[in-house]
Parts: structure tokens; sequence; C-alpha cells
């Protein structure tokens, strides 16, 4: 379970089917990153892309935020259809895009087709430190970011990354966020 945490629905809980195996970004882990990006965005402008989605804590809560354009990408087909049915359920069926894919896959075979303002990624906590790598590496050489866009990975606290795009690492207990730009 986990709650959206501010806008339209602020404080609504959302309860997935228990044999779903994924780990929602933790409330407290949420809140700080929505604190940073609202200082940097205005969602409701924002085109966003959400990878690895999971359940749809990160996607639905930029559509309670008002953002009007997200893409939301899995490979697990329960997970997309639960978010998809969860949007309608709430009214944001128009504002979050569902996509069932590999995302190495879609990074691989989308390139240059959309540019997206924030990238949100949240590989499973067991992925090797080169897929994540890998990652990066395509969100980068693809062009899925905005010149000004932001791309936000998530990952083990443990794990460390040295790119030319990083700009800053916060962290939340043995959670962190990594925030890449372009560089200029």
């Amino acid at each position: 379970m986990y709650r959206i945490i501010a806008g339209k629905w602020k404080a609504k809980k959302i309860s997935a089917p228990k044999n779903f195996d994924v780990r929602p970004t933790t409330d407290f882990a949420k809140e700080a990153l929505f604190s940073i990006l609202q200082n940097k965005f205005e969602f409701e402008f924002c085109s966003v892309l959400d990878l690895f989605c999971g359940i749809g804590s990160v996607s639905l809560e930029f559509a309670s935020r008002d953002c009007q354009d997200i893409t939301s990408v899995d490979s697990n087909s329960k997970h997309t259809g639960f978010i998809s049915s969860t949007a309608a359920d709430l009214e944001m069926a128009l504002q979050i895009r569902t996509m069932r894919a590999d995302v190495f896959e879609f990074i691989r075979k989308n390139k240059t087709q959309k540019t997206y303002d924030i990238i949100f990624a949240d590989p499973p906590f067991e992925t090797e430190q080169n897929k994540y790598e890998e990652l990066i590496k395509g969100i980068f050489e693809n062009d899925f970011l905005k010149e000004n866009g932001l791309f936000v990975l998530e990952h083990q606290s443990k794990m460390k990354f040295e790119n030319e795009n990083l700009q800053d690492t916060r962290k939340y207990g043995n959670v962190s966020f990594s925030f890449f730009k372009i560089n200029k």
C-alpha cells in the first residue's frame, strides 16, 4: 500500500493486489523527491517518463499534481493494467499512458521519438550496476531528455555512479536518488 502525498488526491491510499512483487518508493523518499522537483518544474506543463513504474506510485503522484503528460513503462502487464485501472478510477486516464515493455528495449527502440522534462527510473533493487549504467547511457545517447530536463534514478544507497551528467545524489535511508542533466 502507498499513498498519494499531494495534489487532487492528497492522502488517497492505493492498495495493490497482494501477489504483486513490487517495492513502491517510500512515502518519506517520495515526499523528499517531489519537494525537490516542484521547486524546479511546473508539473502541469511537464512531460514525464516513469520507467520501471511498478504499480504507479510516482506516475499517480505526478497526475495528482496536475501533470497532463505521463508515460509509464513496465514489463509486467499486471502492473500496467493496475495503473490504467487505478488512473481510470481516479479520473486520471487521460493523463497517464501505460506501456508494457522491457525498459531497456524501450530505450533502444524509441530513441528521438519524444523528449521528456522529467524521467524517473526505479529499477528493481537486485539490478546489477552495469544495467544501471546501461540505462543512464541509453537515456542520454538516445536523446530522451529535454535540454533543461532532469533524469532521476532511484537506487540502493550503497551504489555510486561516475557520470559526466550526474549533478547530485540524495540519500534517504537505504534509498538514494541520483539526478542527471544534459551537460551543455
